[in-house]
């Protein structure tokens, strides 16, 4: 397994002071972690459409999964607030219909595609991975969807393409900007290199837990990059662009000496306030040791070998 490069893992995991203080809902979760996690959830589900003849997949961790009302109700999606609960209270305001999703850039032919469209490209797969956030929780997730390649090869990138940039939808009517309205640029951007965009991991997210996503984990399409921290995966997602430059991030141009492109999950690189040694799976109350790449390092090493 790969362990350590400069450029793979960079402090950029991290938050500012100014941002950090902000994140009134990473303190609450220190102070009630003990207490708040290990409570039933007990709010109402919203209904969500259930898809039928999922495929299991070989990239599925054999973990359990965390429980569906932790997952729905403790989220990081700063369109709709700081706390980790006022995705769940707010997000219901998005509006997903109709939804579409355009690929363009640096590409042959673009294309756009609604939601229907999408489901029809392959067989939708159920793909447990394991979840880490840069705040030190993680969590199981059995997500709905397919490999982001079969997306990306509706169109032909150009030999020029280098990057994918993935561009969130931006309703500022309903989102509020979560209180970073002067930190954080919208819409909601993001990037990976073009051949981690297309690893076999990387999943274009469509439901999880067997339904379709509520709008708080990023209804309706939303990205799933298992091997690095959380903000990296974005949610919502209407524009995927082929690109010759690195994108800047929206984390990224709001800290960019904390915050990098690559942001893999690495226990040996620690916050300036915390360590990354280790992490608080969520529903649980000891902590356990946070793996290299999330525990996806024998997959995806090899995509950072020589970068020194």
């Amino acid at each position: 397994m790969l362990i350590k490069h400069p450029h793979d893992c960079l402090p950029s995991e991290i938050t500012s002071r100014e941002l950090f203080e902000r994140r009134r809902d990473f303190l609450k979760y220190s102070i009630g972690a003990g207490i708040g996690l290990m409570l039933p959830w007990t709010g109402a589900k919203a209904a969500q459409k259930k898809f039928s003849g999922l495929k299991p997949s070989l990239f599925s961790t054999d973990e359990s999964p965390t429980k569906y009302g932790e997952v729905t109700t403790y989220n990081n999606f700063y369109e709709f607030g700081t706390d980790k609960g006022d995705p769940a209270q707010n997000a219901h305001k998005l509006r997903t219909k109709p939804w579409t999703v355009s690929l363009e850039g640096l590409v042959k032919t673009p294309k756009t595609l609604d939601v229907d469209a999408i489901l029809k490209l392959a067989p939708l797969e159920e793909r447990i991975y394991r979840l880490r956030c840069v705040e030190g929780w993680s969590m199981v997730i059995p997500w709905v969807g397919y490999s982001l390649s079969t997306l990306l090869k509706q169109v032909e990138p150009l030999g020029s393409a280098k990057y994918v940039e993935f561009i969130s939808a931006y309703q500022p009517d309903v989102m509020e900007g979560g209180g970073f309205g002067s930190a954080l640029n919208w819409p909601y951007v993001e990037g990976l290199r073009l051949d981690e965009a297309r690893h076999p991991l990387t999943l274009l997210g469509l439901g999880l837990y067997g339904e379709t996503l509520p709008k708080q984990n990023g209804a309706p399409v939303r990205i799933v990059v298992p091997w690095k921290y959380g903000f990296k995966s974005g949610k919502s997602i209407v524009r995927i662009r082929f690109v010759e430059r690195e994108p800047q991030s929206s984390w990224m141009q709001a800290a960019s000496s904390e915050y990098g492109f690559y942001s893999n999950v690495n226990p040996e690189v620690d916050h300036p306030r915390w360590s990354q040694a280790r992490e608080r799976r969520i529903g649980d109350f000891i902590k356990r040791k946070t793996l290299m790449f999330n525990g996806y390092g024998d997959q995806v090493a090899a995509l950072y070998k020589g970068m020194d």
